[in-house]
């Protein structure tokens, strides 16, 4: 992955207008249509405006139309700084450190953010091969019965393609229509499937998958080929991410943080800067 650092940053979105005019050229690479003409035309930028006008017909364009900036009172430039942030750090960063470095109030700093984690949230393909599959449970210590059916936990749900992507999903129990519902839908058939003990996956075998199982309960965790190792990392980036930048978070709200560290997970091996693979997600949204 390309370096990229805060003088990199500040040379390339050095105000508002930088920022307009990226957002722009990342919508309409090869031009602006102009739906007026029914072509692509040449545009000006409006002085003092957000906008860009055709030169033929006059007609304009609001490139933060549409996007999380839309209608938004935040300067462009503290947005992508936002981004920018979030980006370049593994575990995130809070809300409250952003309210305390740009000024802008603790809730604006917020609703950036959950703006920012929208667009993480990402239509992987059907996952193939060996795949894991395991849950975890998140919230809180809390005194009574740890692990499986520990109360007022958040279950989360998660599939690991070995050498490939992740999904993961905040379920509402761990009863096997629940979880073969999500796999049916997010595993390709005739996968090697690899899970612990939990009876809720006994049925995978009758649905086309090779399905094979490790009991974690007799402190087994791998047999040969046979383990959750994957899936069971990504669940300590997650937890280690959140306990030690948020601390606490909104069952309501989670699994959008889950989308962010599964999007960090999936990308982390792309050539571009996180930064700049945060900041492609703007045109797609």
């Amino acid at each position: 992955m390309i370096k990229y650092t805060v003088q990199n940053f500040e040379k390339e979105f050095p105000n508002d207008d930088a920022c307009l005019e990226w957002i722009k050229n990342s919508r309409w690479p090869k031009g602006i249509f102009c739906n007026k003409c029914g072509k692509v035309t040449k545009h000006h930028r409006v002085s003092n405006r957000t906008c860009y006008e055709c030169d033929w017909c006059g007609n304009q364009v609001y490139p933060t139309a549409g996007t999380i900036f839309h209608k938004s009172s935040t300067p462009l430039k503290l947005w992508f700084r936002a981004i920018y942030q979030m980006a370049s750090t593994r575990g995130g960063i809070s809300a409250k450190q952003i309210e305390r470095e740009t000024g802008v109030t603790y809730k604006t700093a917020w609703r950036m953010f959950h703006q920012i984690r929208k667009l993480l949230a990402e239509d992987t393909n059907p996952l193939r091969e060996q795949v894991e599959v395991d849950e975890t449970y998140m919230g809180g210590k809390r005194p009574g019965k740890r692990g499986r059916g520990a109360a007022g936990k958040t279950i989360v749900a998660g599939i690991a393609q070995r050498k490939g992507k992740i999904m993961a999903f905040k379920v509402p129990d761990v009863k096997a229509n629940t979880l073969m519902l999500i796999i049916i839908g997010k595993v390709v058939q005739n996968s090697s499937v690899y899970t612990d003990e939990l009876h809720s996956y006994n049925r995978l075998k009758s649905l086309g998958y090779d399905h094979e199982s490790v009991s974690h309960a007799s402190k087994v965790y791998v047999s040969g080929n046979v383990h959750t190792n994957t899936i069971d990392g990504f669940w300590s980036l997650l937890k280690r991410g959140i306990n030690g930048t948020y601390h606490a978070i909104s069952g309501k709200y989670l699994q959008s943080y889950v989308d962010e560290y599964v999007f960090r997970y999936n990308h982390r091996k792309d050539e571009a800067p996180m930064f700049k693979v945060f900041l492609n997600r703007i045109s797609l949204s």
